[in-house]
């Protein structure tokens, strides 16, 4: 039987119910400002309904807009954690993801992300089911009674109930507010290394999968993270399920370096957020130097924060940018000392940019990483790395990427070993500056001379003077290279030298040595050092 033809209701007050509701679902889709202008006109009984809309509005506009409104402004909100609510209203809407997020302790990522962001994210979705996962049991269990006392606490306003018969700490599921009929949402919780069975996820959440310094120093726990996540939460997910990790950086090879460096690292939406930002990448569009957080944590409060900690865990926590304990030769003071941001090395005039490779010589060389590093010089004798660019690349590849960044910096040369293959590098070489010349990405530039050397030398004898230099404060690199500093710092004499560190000696040496192509134009035939000092 319809209402209308109910005889204890009166018609016009269902006609008047129904156009209600069509004005509030019409009221939803309009943009806030529009919204406004409604509500300023409404009548008061309208105003009060169309109240009660914008709440439920802000209750679903996103994590951080549920967590503000259900505190009344207690929880705070931030850039930073709007871009983490960004990434959860793309899994919401359905959109299957892969997002890793590093960024420094106490701003807040634990809370939006592990507690608010699946509160929230359940209140969209009370039928899937959600993976939180953290470096102890008793952390993630935390989080998830976090959230199961929630749903307690706002389950009406957010129109969420929990299952009578399954409300545990580590694992509930959910209810339909008014049948109390089980649903097949829900969430469970795990320490990493712990087991996850059961019911697969449509969206796991490994927040801090390290502890401490100690465990990301240790190769066994490092192997049993790794083991971890490619055997139980890859395993979990649902196929249109997404997956999102949240962590401070610990170690080079923690679990996000691991990802960062996996074949399917493309894949993964990167939110790397910096204390102090460094780049002018910044996702959140910072000036260099901007605090993440300044209502918080301001400038003067990190720098506390730095001298506290040091700065292996400054950059490691707080700049997300992790650093190897030393080894025998380079020192890190000479990098950071002696570091020039990009916005600095803007006045600099280089008098000479060469771009080194060293080439990976075996058949196998795709699965080898090729060490691609530009450098230049000033008339005074200072030294800049300007760009890595190293990369896995096999001879199909390297030769283009090597061309690409020897245009990209305007460099007037290419050294390369000739160890491997005789001439073979500096052929490489010149047929992709050929190839590339066709398809018109030379835009009609001289091609740069290429230079062979041949490393006959031992390594110590070929790193020590360049190490020298670095220890004179003659060489600068220009904002952060964290892997090719990685290598330089770790690097003991006795060890096969990595890549990206030939590469950086090979073109520093060049630059260095007096006897190399002088730095005035009329030393080429060609003046391509034209208009330079």
């Amino acid at each position: 039987m319809t209402t209308a033809t109910r005889p204890d209701l009166d018609p016009d007050v269902v006609s008047e119910s129904e156009e209600t509701l069509r004005l509030i679902a019409a009221y939803r889709k309009l943009r806030r400002a529009e919204r406004r202008r409604v509500a300023r006109r409404a009548s008061p009984e309208l105003r009060s309904a169309l109240a009660e809309v914008e709440y439920a509005i802000a209750l679903e506009r996103s994590p951080g807009s549920m967590a503000v409104t259900l505190t009344d402004g207690m929880e705070m909100q931030a850039p930073h954690l709007a871009l983490i609510d960004q990434l959860f209203q793309r899994m919401a809407r359905g959109e299957s993801i892969k997002a890793l997020i590093t960024m420094p302790p106490r701003h807040g990522k634990s809370q939006r992300a592990a507690r608010w962001a699946p509160l929230w994210y359940l209140a969209r979705h009370p039928d899937h089911r959600v993976m939180i996962a953290s470096y102890g049991a008793d952390l993630a269990e935390e989080h998830s009674r976090w959230i199961r006392d929630a749903i307690k606490t706002y389950g009406p306003r957010i129109g969420l109930a929990l299952h009578a018969g399954s409300q545990a700490a580590a694992r509930f599921d959910l209810a339909d507010p008014a049948t109390g009929d089980r649903l097949r949402g829900g969430l469970v919780a795990a320490g990493v290394g712990g087991g996850l069975t059961g019911k697969g996820a449509h969206l796991a959440i490994v927040d801090d999968p390290i502890k401490d310094a100690a465990d990301a120093e240790s190769p066994t726990l490092r192997r049993r993270l790794w083991s971890w996540w490619t055997a139980v939460i890859n395993t979990r997910l649902e196929p249109t399920g997404s997956i999102l990790v949240i962590q401070t950086r610990w170690h080079e090879q923690d679990l996000a370096g691991r990802l960062l460096e996996g074949q399917d690292a493309d894949d993964w939406i990167r939110l790397d957020l910096p204390a102090i930002c460094d780049s002018e990448d910044d996702p959140l569009g910072r000036p260099i130097g901007a605090a993440l957080w300044p209502k918080r944590f301001n400038r003067r409060t990190l720098a506390k924060f730095r001298k506290a900690v040091g700065e292996r865990v400054w950059w490691s926590l707080y700049q997300q940018k992790p650093r190897p304990l030393e080894g025998g030769v380079w020192k890190w003071p000479w990098i950071t000392d002696n570091r020039i941001t990009p916005v600095a090395f803007r006045g600099v005039d280089l008098s000479r940019i060469v771009v080194a490779v060293d080439h990976a010589g075996g058949a196998d060389d795709v699965n080898d990483e090729t060490g691609l590093i530009a450098a230049g010089r000033t008339t005074d004798g200072h030294l800049y790395v300007v760009a890595d660019r190293s990369d896995r690349m096999g001879a199909d590849t390297w030769g283009h990427e090597a061309c690409r960044l020897a245009l990209d910096v305007e460099a007037d040369a290419i050294i390369v070993e000739d160890n491997f293959g005789g001439d073979m590098a500096k052929q490489i070489v010149t047929q992709a500056w050929k190839e590339l010349a066709e398809q018109g990405e030379t835009k009609g530039r001289l091609m740069p001379a290429i230079i062979e050397v041949h490393a006959k030398q031992g390594k110590r004898l070929r790193a020590e003077p360049i190490a020298q230099l670095y220890a004179q404060g003659l060489v600068h690199h220009v904002g952060e290279h964290p892997r090719f500093e990685g290598q330089l710092v770790t690097w003991i004499p006795g060890m096969d030298s990595p890549d990206r560190m030939d590469a950086g000696v090979h073109a520093l040496t060049e630059l260095a040595d007096p006897a190399a192509a002088p730095t005035t134009s009329g030393s080429y035939g060609d003046n391509r050092l034209a208009g330079r000092r």
